[in-house]
């Protein structure tokens, strides 16, 4: 592996979904930084059809909040920073999900933890953030510093066999 097995445990192997984090606000630097690791990633049109609406205000939280599926609402409130994750157009999604996947992979690379979610309204938080364009909202991921306990424990995996096969 080109990846020492450090880097192999933060970027995969000891990442989970958070659902909690340790105070402290994710400063723009930090969020920059973010970007400038996903600008460059392969995608399968080479392109770039991610769009962040970056949720920090008070009164943007509480619109996103309104389209949260009940089980999200609480631990999006809490969330030091929200970022809606958005593509350009339907045509996008494959890629945008690539470059999404990139984004948490870089979140995680800062030393921050990531929760994705797709328990939300894409409809209504298109209208809230996206009026004026032809985005569509593609994900909501919370993030934050970690903490040991904010996270659940992980659920069984597929082996190996399971998951490839060979032609």
């Amino acid at each position: 592996m080109a990846l020492d097995s450090a880097s192999q445990d933060l970027l995969f192997l000891r990442a989970h979904t958070a659902n909690a984090f340790a105070d402290g606000p994710v400063s723009d630097e930090t969020v920059r930084e973010i970007h400038d690791l996903v600008e460059s990633v392969p995608t399968a049109s080479g392109g770039q059809p991610l769009r962040v609406v970056l949720v920090r205000s008070t009164a943007a939280r509480e619109r996103l909040l309104r389209h949260m599926s009940r089980g999200n609402r609480e631990k999006t409130a809490l969330a030091p920073l929200v970022a809606v994750l958005a593509v350009e157009r339907p045509s996008a999604v494959p890629d945008g999900a690539l470059q999404a996947a990139y984004f948490i992979i870089a979140v995680r690379a800062a030393g921050l933890a990531a929760g994705p979610m797709s328990g939300f309204d894409a409809e209504g938080v298109g209208r809230e953030f996206f009026a004026d364009t032809e985005h569509s909202a593609l994900m909501v991921v919370n993030i934050g510093w970690p903490t040991p306990d904010g996270h659940r424990p992980r659920g069984p995996r597929l082996d190996f066999d399971q998951v490839f096969s060979t032609v």
